[in-house]
C-alpha cells in the first residue's frame, strides 16, 4: 500500500468568498436598484449589473469616454438612445460604422424602418424593393434617393480638399440641419461638439454613393481616414484618462483601441491604455476575431491599462442598452450628473508640444534583417 499523500491544495477560506444572493422582486425598485442587485446573481445578469456600475463610476472620473458603435444599431432602434448619450455627455467621442450613420441620416430626414419578419421570402422583398435587417425592413427606393443626395454632397465638399470623417460629418450635419425631421446622431454630435468618426466609411452606403456619383465624373471625393487616425491619437494623448464602451466590435473597437498605441508611437512615453472598458458583444474570443477579443488580450498589446476596470457582457446590445442607459438616466434625474466634461476640440485639434520627446528612428526597419534585430528585453516568456 502506498504511503504517498496527495499534495495539499490551498484554497481560500469559504468565508472569504462573497455568497450569491437570489434575486428578490421588489415592485418599488428603480432600474439602478435592480442592476445593483443583479451584481450578486450569476452569469450575464451579474455582468450586466457590473457594466452599469462601471459606467456610473466612469462618469465620476476625469476621463474621456469613447464609444465604439458597430452592428445594425440604428436599424435596431438605438438611434435615440445614442442621441441621449450624446446630449447628456455620457460619451465624448463616437467611432461608428458607416452603415449606422447612413441609417441615422435616413431617419433624421423622416424615413422610418419597418417592423418585418425574419421568416419571409427575401426574393419577394427584393422585387418589392425592401431591404431586410433580420426582422426589420427599410425602403430601398428611399435609400437610393439618399445615395444620390449624399453622392452629390460628397462631390461638393470633398472634391478639391482632403477631409477626415469628423469634418465631413460636421459639414453634413450643417447641410441636414434645415431639412431634418428629428435629431439624429450626426446632427446632435455636431451641435454639442462631440467628434464623430467612421474610419471604414467606404464600407457602407457612403462608399456606394461616392463611387456611383464620383466615378462617372472621374472625381472621387477625398475622404482621408488617416486624418481620423491622427485625431483619435491626439484625443488619447491629450486626455487625462480614457475610457471605452464598445457596442459590438469590428473596426470601431480596434480603431479606438489603437488610438493610444498610435500616440505612443510618435512619443517616447508609452500611454497606459484605457482605464475603464465595457463591451456588449455576442461574439466569443476563441474564433480569433476582434469582435470577441477579450480586454485581457488587448492588455497584451498595451491597449487596455494594467489595472483597468473591465466588464464584458455577452448579450444582444438591443437588450442591454435600454436597461443600462435608462438606469443611468434615472441616476441623472436624481442629480447624479457627470463631474467632468472634456472640451473635445481642445483635444483633437492639438498637436504634441514642440518640446515633447519624440521617437528617433535611426535604422531603416526594412533594411534590417529580422535575425539581426535586437529584442527590447532579455526576458523569456514561457508558454505551455
Amino acid at each position: 500500500m502506498s504511503t504517498h499523500k496527495p499534495p495539499t491544495r490551498l484554497r481560500p477560506r469559504i468565508s472569504d468568498i462573497p455568497p450569491t444572493r437570489p434575486f428578490e422582486v421588489n415592485p418599488d425598485d428603480r432600474l439602478p436598484d435592480v442592476l445593483d442587485k443583479m451584481t450578486r446573481i450569476s452569469f450575464q445578469g451579474r455582468n450586466l449589473g457590473k457594466a452599469y456600475q462601471a459606467w456610473a463610476d466612469m462618469i465620476k472620473e476625469e476621463t474621456t469616454i469613447m464609444l465604439g458603435l458597430s452592428g445594425a444599431m440604428t436599424a435596431g432602434g438605438m438611434r435615440c438612445l445614442i442621441v441621449y448619450l450624446l446630449e447628456n455627455r455620457l460619451i465624448d467621442c463616437v467611432v461608428s460604422t458607416g452603415a449606422n450613420l447612413f441609417h441615422d441620416v435616413y431617419e433624421t430626414l423622416g424615413h422610418p424602418h419597418y417592423m418585418g419578419s425574419e421568416s419571409v421570402d427575401d426574393v419577394e422583398l427584393y422585387q418589392k424593393r425592401l431591404d431586410r435587417v433580420f426582422d426589420t425592413y427599410v425602403d430601398e427606393v428611399q435609400f437610393r434617393k439618399l445615395d444620390w443626395y449624399l453622392g452629390h454632397f460628397m462631390q461638393e465638399v470633398a472634391k478639391d480638399q482632403r477631409l477626415g470623417t469628423r469634418e465631413f460629418f460636421e459639414l453634413l450635419a450643417d447641410r441636414l440641419e434645415p431639412h431634418k425631421v428629428t435629431d439624429g446622431i450626426v446632427t446632435t454630435a455636431r451641435r454639442i461638439g462631440v467628434p464623430l468618426y467612421s474610419p471604414a466609411i467606404a464600407d457602407s452606403s457612403f462608399g456606394i454613393a461616392a463611387a456611383e456619383i464620383g466615378f462617372p465624373l472621374r472625381s472621387i471625393p477625398q475622404i482621408d481616414v488617416m486624418i481620423d487616425a491622427v485625431e483619435t491619437a491626439e484625443i488619447a494623448y491629450h486626455s487625462k484618462s480614457t475610457s471605452v464602451i464598445y457596442i459590438g466590435g469590428g473596426t470601431p473597437k480596434n480603431f479606438i483601441n489603437q488610438s493610444g498605441l498610435t500616440a505612443s508611437g510618435w512619443m517616447m512615453d508609452e500611454l497606459p491604455g484605457h482605464d475603464y472598458a465595457i463591451q456588449f458583444t455576442t461574439d466569443a474570443p476563441h474564433w480569433g476575431g476582434l469582435s470577441g477579443c477579450t480586454f485581457q488580450e488587448a492588455q497584451s498589446w498595451g491597449k487596455i491599462a494594467e489595472r483597468a476596470r473591465m466588464v464584458t457582457v455577452h448579450v444582444d446590445a438591443t437588450i442591454a442598452l435600454p436597461i443600462v442607459v435608462t438606469a443611468l438616466a434615472q441616476d441623472i434625474a436624481r442629480g447624479k450628473t457627470r463631474v467632468y466634461i472634456p472640451d473635445m476640440k481642445k483635444l483633437y485639434a492639438q498637436t504634441p508640444p514642440a518640446d515633447a520627446p519624440r521617437r528617433e528612428f535611426v535604422v531603416d526597419p526594412l533594411s534590417q534583417k529580422l535575425d539581426d534585430a535586437e529584442p527590447d528585453t532579455d526576458e523569456v516568456i514561457e508558454t505551455s
